[in-house]
């Protein structure tokens, strides 16, 4: 008979989680970092009481909002390339609930988080226990339902023997290349504190090995024909191409047959943007150079990308009558979209065996990349040099705000600084082995465009659900899987109002982490999606009851909180406070006090599907529609 040890669930859970390790490319590490946790009533007495006297090697961090604690374990482990994870703790109900966002932002980007929610009581004796729902047509529904939406594996724990399935099947997915997500294993909490004779053979080290997937003959000869037969391909870089660390065969690749690489919003920064073949970040968000080169291509070469609808320009991008696609994926569903050749294995190994056999075939590019690139860092260093000007000034989203408007913006804030100058400059002034983590609102444009990441995996956007929030949660995730580098959260002030309670978090573990807050008194990026299409600005300017425009003092709130914080509005002070932020050992806030509509506006191919009004009394409305629709009626369908 097996030997067994008596533990609680929640003690089983912890002795599980120390146990697991995940082996690439012969390199084994341990896969679960720690646990961030908000102890409440449902999981103070279990999983606490475990974490308290038995934590093993898991570091344990208290956050201070279960949305935000669980988007710095989503970027951790997204910053770690997915080979390390976080699972994050909260209390029934509410508690619980707050983490769903960030489920669904680890679904979205396909990151493993281990979710622990606290549940009702699986004995149901004290039904309903406080922040318990009641449904009349079911008792067995809880808030926790809810992540079935949103989890990649979803498990309740009714007894503790059940644990063990359900941990089993859950690490599969956790640590497969082509199903990690978001796990979910809610815990009852009378189950939590529950004890069982486990086998302890449950117990024993665990590796998780992750092979790389090779490409079939039939899909490698396929693939390599694609190319060989091609003019004008282009390297596709998504974010599966990054966490395959293919970076090497990419460059590889590229130099060898004369390849431009473009840039989804996940993969840039897997090959630096000082490689000469790199035109940057494509789709709605893309460089003019990058967008140019997918237009007139005649072979798409899709890597670890899922074909977002930024990146696709709402499928209006490419040129779908000219244009094949050869998708490399190691999941299959993704390699069969625009009915491209799919080849489903790992990017690293596959395009190993295509540069082994592509022999001496070349593009017919020639010098063309270089003038794409020439001609960007000539709009670029345009971007970089705008000034306002308070008698005849024409912003880059134009026609929106008077010359009065923007006048009285400048007044309010006292700024006369424009978004795009201020974010070039700061990207001069930062290390280049920084980690820059941005996510929802205008800036995202900006950083794909203009950012140029010069080190590898240097540049973390969420786009996969553009939530806001994340950026400062995250710059805390990017910090704990880097700890020696510099980490800059990029956002705007809509988001920061969103969330920010993590700075808390960061102070109190003395993670240094850096608060580039951009100021425009507003959601700029939804009031130029209104007003492009025909509608007035409604909604997403911040002002009070009398009209008037609102200056909050961000740099106060964080200065409160405890950090060392300035306030700028003009470039040289800008460079002043961006130096001295890099000199100080404790998290900075750089309030930048930034004119609305200076962000960048799009560039060729960008178009973007939006849901615009059928019938409206605004005959601006009414062209946008029929605007829209042309450009609609055209675009591929699937």
């Amino acid at each position: 008979m097996s030997k067994r040890i008596r533990l609680t669930t929640a003690q089983a859970l912890v002795k599980f989680l120390n146990q697991q390790f995940i082996s690439i490319d012969g390199i084994e590490t341990p896969f679960v970092e720690g646990i961030f946790h908000i102890y409440g009533h449902g999981n103070v007495l279990g999983l606490g009481e475990a974490l308290e006297n038995n934590p093993g090697h898991l570091k344990s961090y208290q956050g201070k909002n279960e949305q935000g604690m669980a988007h710095a374990a989503v970027a951790f482990s997204k910053q770690h390339l997915r080979q390390k994870i976080f699972g994050v703790s909260a209390s029934a109900g509410p508690g619980s609930a707050n983490m769903l966002t960030a489920a669904g932002t680890a679904f979205a980007n396909n990151i493993p988080v281990l979710f622990l929610p606290a549940d009702t009581f699986a004995t149901r004796q004290p039904d309903p226990v406080l922040q318990q729902l009641e449904h009349e047509h079911s008792t067995d529904i809880t808030t926790n339902e809810a992540f079935k939406a949103v989890s990649k594996y979803w498990d309740r724990i009714n007894r503790p023997e059940q644990l063990m399935s359900a941990l089993l099947r859950a690490f599969e997915v956790l640590t497969n290349p082509a199903t990690t997500g978001p796990v979910t294993i809610c815990l009852p909490q009378d189950i939590e504190a529950m004890a069982y004779d486990y086998p302890t053979s449950f117990f024993n080290k665990r590796v998780h090995y992750v092979d790389r997937k090779l490409p079939t003959q039939r899909e490698l000869d396929g693939a390599i024909s694609s190319i060989t037969q091609s003019k004008r391909p282009v390297l596709l870089v998504g974010g599966g191409a990054k966490y395959s660390q293919a970076r090497d065969e990419l460059i590889e690749l590229s130099e060898k047959a004369n390849i431009p690489i473009v840039e989804t919003h996940a993969g840039k920064s897997t090959v630096a943007f000082t490689h000469n073949n790199n035109l940057g970040g494509n789709g709605i968000l893309g460089t003019s150079a990058a967008n140019k080169a997918v237009m007139n291509a005649d072979l798409i070469i899709g890597i670890g990308t899922r074909y977002s609808d930024f990146t696709t320009s709402s499928k209006t991008l490419f040129d779908f009558d000219n244009t094949t696609f050869l998708n490399i994926n190691v999941n299959r569903g993704q390699a069969y979209k625009f009915d491209g050749f799919q080849v489903v294995a790992d990017a690293k190994a596959t395009l190993q065996l295509i540069n082994k056999h592509i022999g001496d075939y070349q593009s017919s590019y020639a010098e063309e990349m270089n003038a794409l690139r020439l001609e960007w860092e000539k709009e670029r260093n345009r971007l970089a040099g705008i000034e306002f000007n308070r008698d005849n000034f024409t912003p880059e989203i134009s026609e929106h705000f008077s010359q009065e408007i923007l006048n009285a913006y400048a007044d309010a804030l006292k700024t006369e600084l424009t978004q795009t100058a201020a974010l070039i400059k700061i990207n001069d002034i930062v290390d280049d082995d920084a980690i820059v983590v941005s996510s929802a609102g205008s800036l995202p444009g900006d950083m794909q465009r203009l950012w140029n990441a010069n080190v590898t995996n240097t540049f973390h956007l969420e786009y996969g659900y553009s939530c806001m929030g994340y950026e400062i949660a995250g710059a805390l995730g990017a910090k704990l899987a880097n700890p020696d580098k510099e980490s800059y959260a990029v956002v705007g002030d809509g988001s920061f109002l969103m969330l920010h309670s993590e700075i808390v978090t960061a102070l109190q573990y003395d993670k240094k982490i850096n608060l580039l807050l951009f100021n425009n008194s507003g959601f700029g990026c939804i009031n130029n999606l209104q007003m492009d299409h025909g509608n007035g600005s409604t909604g997403t300017e911040f002002r009070n009851l009398h009209n008037e425009i609102m200056n909050i003092d961000y740099s106060k709130i964080g200065e409160g909180y405890g950090l060392k914080t300035y306030s700028v509005n003009n470039l040289e002070d800008l460079t002043t406070a961006m130096e001295d932020a890099k000199r100080q050992s404790v998290s900075t806030l750089i309030e930048i006090k930034v004119l609305p509509k200076t962000m960048t506006d799009g560039y060729d191919g960008s178009w973007w599907n939006v849901g615009v009004a059928e019938v409206s009394e605004r005959e601006s409305v009414q062209r946008a529609y029929a605007k829209t629709q042309q450009v609609r009626d055209n675009a591929r369908q699937y």
